[in-house]
């Protein structure tokens, strides 16, 4: 069933269906990993029902445009009324297309680009059918991920992510190999002592190497 919950900065609200799949901290934490620039044009890859997009526009000012990307029509249409629900039409668009198969209006287009992938490799059972996709790279690959990244910023614009800590490596090469320059990182853990289990990541479109590496985050803080 669809209804309203608070996105709990100001007044603004987000739609959730518990048969759909639902946001997950970590997209907190994606949304919270950057600040915008001034006049910064956003797009939110695998956006779900909307929430690292809407969360990113809450907390920044400066925001010009937020376009979110979905391929799955019912989280599409749902992140479509968020936007109405919140009054955002002249800022905000939801898009019901696959990452791979974006539009060509869009190409070098945006200055940041943000992204909550599917994490999980292999199938799914029949019962996760409509929630799998957005856990497993059933339909998206790191590295197509990373091609439509590159195709879809500006030089010099940034692409972040929140990938599992086991996938860093090839996170690194997939966007390197596709000239987005890693030059930030960041450990998520649940607790203090235990090993990480994710990490969020920015890289820059055309950006020299160097990279800055911040202190953990445990349990959604830094400790």
């Amino acid at each position: 069933m669809e209804r309203e919950e608070s996105l709990l900065i100001g007044k603004y609200r987000i739609l959730q269906d518990d048969g759909e799949y639902r946001f997950t901290s970590d997209s907190v934490l994606l949304a919270r990993f950057l600040r915008a620039k001034r006049g910064e044009r956003v797009a939110d890859f695998c956006s779900g029902s909307g929430i690292v997009g809407l969360h990113f526009f809450a907390e920044n000012t400066g925001v010009e445009e937020v376009v979110l990307f979905e391929m799955q029509k019912n989280l599409a249409e749902m992140s479509a009324r968020t936007v109405a629900l919140n009054g955002l039409g002249g800022v905000f668009k939801a898009e019901n297309v696959r990452v791979q198969e974006i539009p060509a209006e869009y190409v070098e287009h945006f200055s940041l680009i943000l992204c909550n992938p599917p994490y999980e490799r292999g199938g799914f059972s029949a019962a996760d059918e409509k929630k799998a996709p957005c856990k497993r790279e059933l339909a998206l690959t790191l590295p197509e991920l990373a091609a439509s990244a590159a195709r879809c910023l500006k030089y010099g614009g940034r692409f972040a992510l929140v990938e599992r800590a086991d996938r860093l490596a090839e996170t690194v090469c997939a966007l390197h190999e596709r000239g987005l320059e890693p030059k930030k990182l960041q450990f998520i853990a649940g607790k203090g002592g235990d090993a990480p289990y994710a990490f969020l990541l920015a890289a820059k479109k055309g950006g020299k190497a160097g990279m800055e590496i911040l202190p953990a985050l445990v349990n959604g803080r830094n400790p």
